[in-house]
């Protein structure tokens, strides 16, 4: 039995941090919290959100940084559903329990719409989805790419169509909280805000980075019209906290370090992949984020549950309609996968 809790249910970060994060944390100058950021006198609002305009070559002015991912995305619905008399918000069908949660605060309207499980995977009909959005006429369609907990994730290109059949006056929220997993090249971002100037790209330090800790999101955010009176609303005057922004620059610069994670995580896919996708009843989705979905035989979820209390391990087991007999698993140390895995298998095939 496991003396600690191994927490795989919650997306979270089972790794050490960077030596750069690291040395950054154990070097930063205690006096900088005296005093407010001094960058704003120059009209940007902090030294990360200037690090990561050099870095995807996007104009300062257009990044904007949040207490995570959590809180771009809220006060985005939060703006837009209140500005006008349209509060209607279009979400993918399995999707985080987040994006309804912070319309219903503002009294918004959230409709689903749908995905489709094709073979291994889950996919948007992009064709269904233009129809959609053309009878809704929604003020939000929010895409998550990849997609909380089913795991598929869009390309560059298929974004850019989402984009190029919405009307203007419908905001498209693009989640890319696990984005890093897919590409190391966030190439598109650029093109996408710099042609449509109704799109929100969110991302996050707490995932790939493995920082969720520091509450670090970023986003990215098109040009011109209502998106600069938003970017007032969204950013702050005072600047932001001083040692986080420091850190998350310390995370962006050791890349290498992450992706041998990501690289430990790809392995733990295919081991599942190979090893629980072939029993009887189970089905192993394709995942491009830190977490894998398994679909297991209903009858088996009282002993599955009961044998990952006992041995200290948590896992989501899922409870939406269509999706309740799914597992979503955290991608964790190879030991953490191999019990997972192990544990499952013991189950299955007692």
């Amino acid at each position: 039995m496991q003396n600690e809790l191994n927490y795989l249910d919650r997306n979270e970060f089972n790794f050490e941090p960077s030596k750069e994060v690291v040395e950054a944390f154990k070097n930063f100058d205690i006096n900088k919290f005296a005093f407010y950021t001094r960058i704003y006198d120059e009209g940007k609002k902090s030294i990360f959100s200037v690090y990561l305009s050099e870095l995807y070559d996007i104009e300062e002015h257009q990044v904007m940084v949040g207490y995570g991912a959590e809180d771009l995305l809220k006060k985005t619905v939060h703006y837009f559903l209140t500005k006008g008399n349209n509060r209607k918000m279009l979400i993918p069908k399995f999707s985080w329990w987040y994006y309804k949660s912070i319309a219903d605060e503002v009294e918004g309207e959230t409709e689903l719409y749908p995905m489709y499980e094709q073979e291994d995977t889950y996919t948007y009909n992009l064709d269904e989805l233009k129809a959609i959005v053309e009878e809704k006429q929604p003020r939000l369609l929010l895409v998550a790419s990849p997609n909380n907990p089913t795991g598929n994730g869009l390309t560059g290109e298929e974004i850019e169509q989402i984009l190029s059949f919405v009307p203007s006056s419908t905001i498209v929220v693009v989640d890319e909280a696990y984005a890093s997993f897919v590409s190391k090249s966030g190439d598109y971002i650029k093109r996408l805000i710099n042609t449509y100037p109704n799109v929100i790209v969110c991302r996050t330090m707490s995932k790939f980075y493995g920082l969720p800790g520091l509450r670090l999101g970023y986003g990215f955010v098109g040009k011109g019209g209502e998106m600069d009176a938003f970017l007032k609303y969204a950013n702050m005057y005072l600047g932001y906290d001083r040692l986080s922004e420091e850190l998350g620059i310390a995370a962006l610069k050791s890349d290498a370090h992450y992706r041998e994670v990501a690289r430990v995580m790809e392995e733990a896919r295919q081991m599942y992949t190979n090893e629980i996708g072939v029993l009887p009843g189970f089905k192993v989705y394709k995942s491009v984020a830190n977490f894998i979905l398994i679909k297991y035989p209903i009858e088996l979820k009282e002993s599955l549950q009961q044998a990952f209390a006992q041995s200290n391990y948590k896992v989501k087991f899922m409870s939406e309609p269509d999706i309740n007999s799914h597992l979503r698993i955290t991608l964790g140390r190879a030991e953490q996968n191999r019990f997972v895995c192990d544990t499952i298998k013991r189950i299955a095939q007692p």
